[in-house]
């Protein structure tokens, strides 16, 4: 199983960009899956997760209001859709799926995104 993250780079403060996870034996649509981040010098952040039971969303406080996370089944693919980015979003972004009864999951290898001010 893989987990492939993409779509990061460098963008300018107010910018935008979207991240991709798309999965390989693994059908996303079954689990819940989550963007995670850890910027330099800190903890791993959950940020956004969709959930593969109920379809129920959430978000930080710190990216509510201009993350979007989405699920496209046809692709096997879930993106974060990450508008108005700040400097403070700075860091590496990763994925992950789980599922929790019996408890599994697995983790893409991280993107980086860097945002200038």
């Amino acid at each position: 199983v893989q987990l492939q993250a993409s779509g990061g780079g460098l963008v300018h403060s107010g910018g935008s960009l979207r991240l991709s996870c798309a999965a390989s034996e693994l059908f996303l649509a079954d689990w819940t899956v989550a963007w995670f981040r850890r910027a330099p010098g800190k903890e791993r952040e959950a940020i956004s997760c969709n959930s593969g039971i109920d379809g129920s969303t959430y978000y930080a406080d710190s990216v509510k209001g201009r993350f979007t996370i989405s699920r496209d089944n046809a692709k096997n693919t879930v993106y974060l859709q990450m508008n108005g980015l700040k400097p403070e979003d700075t860091a590496v972004y990763y994925c992950n799926a789980r599922k929790y009864s019996p408890p599994r999951d697995y983790w893409g290898q991280g993107t980086l995104v860097t945002v200038s001010s």
